[in-house]
């Protein structure tokens, strides 16, 4: 029997899963499908920006409070909730741009704050950034915050050097593939701090897939490839739905997480 002065170990699941290189193939797939599948819904079937944004806004918050009420990680149900908060912070910034004319540097400068800021509260409370301890609420709810002003950020991030600064689609995916390259190579080779990296790397592959979605999906006179938005997002869907299906069988990326018994810990 522990002593008073011991402290008896539970393990718990982390809401998240492990990062591996599925974690990153179908995050840059859900990027990807978050640029694409909002064009095709306020263009293709005419939502309108406003519309879009109030359909995938709805859609997300639906998503959300399942993902949130989950026991652990269940891995359809996370992923569907990062390609919508992907398609809603592709749609924040578009709107910001777009119905509000704030310039892509300024939209930029603000969601890197905003994430910043997001950080900074976080850690305050919960004294660590780790993902492999997502196991309860609140640290759940920082989570999906520094995960939508990613998303944002990448999108206005993306716009700027592929638009803004008129470097194209292939040479702005070429870039932010560079720096994942680089921050890569941070981590393995200099032994950069595990928490920077990861973040480092989320934040890059926003752009990195955005560039690619316009450059499969845009027309060749305004520098894509012309699959359009339907064949692009459909191809990236059944993609994502593949390597899900395949994890929720092989249960591949499940990371449990050890925890002191006496920890305030809400459980979902």
């Amino acid at each position: 029997m522990p002593t008073a002065t011991e402290t008896t170990m539970r393990q718990l699941w982390n809401k998240v899963p492990e990062v591996t290189i599925f974690f990153w193939i179908i995050k840059i797939l859900a990027t990807t499908v978050g640029e694409t599948a909002a064009d095709f819904l306020n263009f293709n079937l005419h939502f309108g920006l406003t519309g879009t944004s109030a359909v995938m806004a709805l859609l997300l918050a639906v998503f959300m409070v399942l993902q949130v009420r989950a026991k652990a990680y269940i891995p359809w149900l996370y992923w569907i909730t990062v390609v919508l908060i992907s398609i809603v912070g592709t749609l924040v910034t578009d709107n910001l741009v777009d119905n509000l004319g704030v310039s892509l540097g300024t939209t930029t400068a603000v969601f890197s704050v905003a994430l910043l800021t997001t950080f900074i509260v976080w850690y305050a409370f919960e004294k660590t950034l780790s993902i492999h301890s997502i196991f309860t609420v609140r640290r759940e709810l920082f989570y999906w915050a520094a995960i939508l002003f990613t998303f944002a950020l990448g999108t206005a991030a993306g716009d700027l050097t592929a638009e803004g600064l008129k470097l194209g689609y292939a040479h702005s995916a070429l870039l932010f593939g560079a720096l994942i390259v680089a921050v890569t190579a941070v981590f393995y080779l200099l032994k950069g701090n595990a928490i920077t990296c990861f973040w480092a790397a989320y934040i890059l592959t926003r752009p990195l897939g955005a560039s690619c979605g316009d450059l499969l999906a845009q027309s060749p006179p305004d520098g894509g490839l012309g699959l359009g938005t339907v064949a692009t997002s459909g191809l990236f869907l059944a993609a994502i739905a593949g390597l899900v299906i395949y994890l929720s069988a092989t249960r591949r990326d499940l990371e449990p997480v050890t925890t002191a018994q006496g920890e305030n810990v809400l459980t979902q």
